[in-house]
């Protein structure tokens, strides 16, 4: 996914995260739902999140330097990590804590429960269709023909990751407290809501951690997937005087930025005019194979 259209979906779950954010705190201020006030402090934390999406995005598009020979596109990672710290610390452990307070002391909500389903629909309406919808349209578009959990795996780009993560959680957290709302009223009984609490608080957890998984690779530097790294052995062996690739290593800089280091062998009776020629033809044809090959560094030994 190309940034501006990484940018656009940050941006619009920003907007909801935000917008959605201030209807919670509003309505548990209100209410007193203990899941109320769990999905405001899951909205601010998203929010959060996705400032510091935003950071890493325009750090990632900084040009090399001195300094950042190979550019700063890992930046972006850093931020992404950030992103499942803020969401477990900030979302899942303060929601958790949250419900089990209630759970140990349950206290009859201080509205009726019309209010609260009515504010929890607004939230599910600007997040389903400000962020959500968005964030699936482009994932699929990404995945064509592929399972989802593979693409997931192959992603190299954690903004969308995080922003469909987050957003799925979002939707699932706002069911949940509908629900711990609507058997609180049912049996009269609070501590419901404090269970629903706890359980959207797990749901953060889990969602966290599975980002920091996801991202710590991109972060200490992940290769690039399988497909790819065929591809440009692909590219490579299409040369007619390359006769095979010995070594292959590659790198993610960022979303669309792979280093590659490889090794190939070719006929031992070329001059050195001629091998420099093939190094450059390599270069081309795997900037063909795979665009995101923005640094190629290629070893050329003579065949036996």
């Amino acid at each position: 996914m190309a940034a501006g259209e990484s940018r656009i979906l940050i941006l619009l779950a920003l907007t909801a995260n935000s917008l959605i954010a201030v209807f919670k705190f509003i309505a548990a201020g209100i209410s007193g739902s203990a899941a109320m006030l769990a999905e405001a402090f899951h909205s601010v934390a998203d929010s959060g999140n996705q400032v510091f999406l935003l950071r890493g995005t325009a750090a990632s598009k900084f040009k090399p330097s001195v300094q950042f020979p190979f550019g700063r596109g890992k930046e972006l990672y850093f931020w992404a990590f950030l992103v499942a710290v803020v969401l477990f610390v900030g979302g899942g452990v303060v929601a958790f804590m949250q419900g089990l307070d209630r759970v140990r002391n349950p206290e009859h909500l201080e509205v009726g429960l019309m209010f609260n389903l009515v504010v929890l629909g607004t939230a599910a309406a600007f997040e389903i269709f400000i962020a959500f919808i968005p964030a699936i349209r482009e994932f699929n578009r990404r995945r064509g023909g592929r399972k989802v959990w593979l693409t997931i795996r192959e992603s190299k780009d954690p903004a969308l990751i995080v922003v469909l993560f987050e957003d799925s959680v979002a939707v699932v957290g706002i069911a949940v407290a509908i629900a711990g709302l609507l058997v609180a009223d049912a049996t009269g009984n609070a501590v419901w809501d404090g269970v629903a609490s706890m359980t959207i608080g797990v749901l953060l957890a889990f969602s966290a951690w599975f980002l920091a998984i996801e991202t710590k690779g991109l972060l200490v530097g992940e290769g690039a997937s399988r497909r790819t790294r065929s591809a440009i052995r692909s590219a490579a062996l299409s040369i007619l005087e390359v006769e095979k690739v010995d070594r292959l290593l590659t790198m993610h800089l960022g979303p669309n930025e792979i280093l590659v280091n490889m090794d190939v062998v070719v006929d031992g009776n070329l001059r050195g005019s001629d091998v420099e020629s093939i190094v450059d033809q390599i270069e081309g044809k795997i900037r063909e194979f795979v665009p995101e090959a923005t640094r190629i560094f290629v070893e050329v030994g003579p065949g036996p």
